[in-house]
């Protein structure tokens, strides 16, 4: 009987192995190939675009105001809530809100290392996988980053473990793959961009965003039980953000899709 247990254990793994595995079969993403003058002024643009110093940008950046305020209205003026921030960028959602604890997960030094609020960040992570299950956090938040996570329901799957109990993932988006924000960006950053350097922004688009949001919402979905969406726009298909404020992590699915992406 012991055998016959066993086994039927075993048979079960495999076969939710490969549902996950089919579920998630495009993941990890892979980025397309940067074109050489693309990759030449890469770092630079990136670097740009996230503080907003040009004319389009800057719009751009006025815009975003939405996607910022949505991630720290569940603060106010209280700044008691333990924060771990994944893409933390130049730092910028500090101007939003305070914590006592705030540690962020971001892999390029250059956007952080010079700004102000770096003394207000306890710990830094590169990488998600950095931080031991042990540490637990009142919320995690995102900032227009889950679109270029090329292993993003690893990223979830990891921040469920990661939230204390009642905790949530506040994430806010581009609304990638809809009509309104690809006119966007190409009526602004790709007009300014192609006048600047001759190129087409949708390649360098193409390149960073690899999710768009109905892929973002099915991996928030599959994780938490509880998923609320806000717009800045209309609805989900005609609007230019979407925020996500996500609750009652399955700890069970996030638990079996981190053991079966590991094999």
């Amino acid at each position: 009987m012991y055998l016959i247990a066993l086994l039927r254990q075993y048979l079960k793994y495999i076969i939710l192995t490969k549902n996950l595995k089919d579920m998630f079969n495009d993941y990890p993403k892979k980025r397309i190939e940067l074109p050489e003058k693309f990759k030449e002024i890469y770092k630079e643009h990136y670097k740009i675009n996230r503080e907003g110093s040009t004319s389009a940008t800057s719009i751009a950046q006025k815009m975003e105001k939405w996607l910022h305020k949505k991630v720290a209205a569940d603060v106010e003026k209280q700044h008691i809530k333990k924060t771990l921030e994944i893409g933390a960028g130049t730092l910028n959602q500090l101007e939003y809100e305070e914590s006592t604890h705030y540690d962020i997960v971001e892999p390029f030094k250059e956007l952080y290392e010079a700004s102000l609020s770096l003394e207000k960040i306890n710990n830094i992570y590169q990488d998600i996988d950095e931080i031991d299950l042990s540490k637990k956090y009142d919320r995690i938040t995102s900032i227009a980053t889950f679109e270029h996570i090329i292993d993003l329901p690893k990223v979830v799957a990891k921040s469920c473990l990661l939230l204390s109990e009642g905790g949530s993932l506040r994430t806010s988006i581009p609304n990638e793959g809809t009509i309104l924000w690809s006119l966007g960006w190409k009526m602004t950053t790709g007009i300014e961009f192609k006048l600047k350097h001759g190129l087409d922004y949708g390649i360098l688009m193409k390149y960073e965003h690899v999710n768009n949001a109905k892929e973002i919402e099915q991996v928030l979905n599959y994780f938490f039980d509880q998923n609320k969406c806000s717009t800045f726009g209309l609805n989900k298909m005609f609007a230019f953000y979407r925020f996500y404020e996500s609750k009652k992590p399955n700890i069970k699915r996030a638990k079996e899709y981190l053991d079966a992406y590991d094999h």
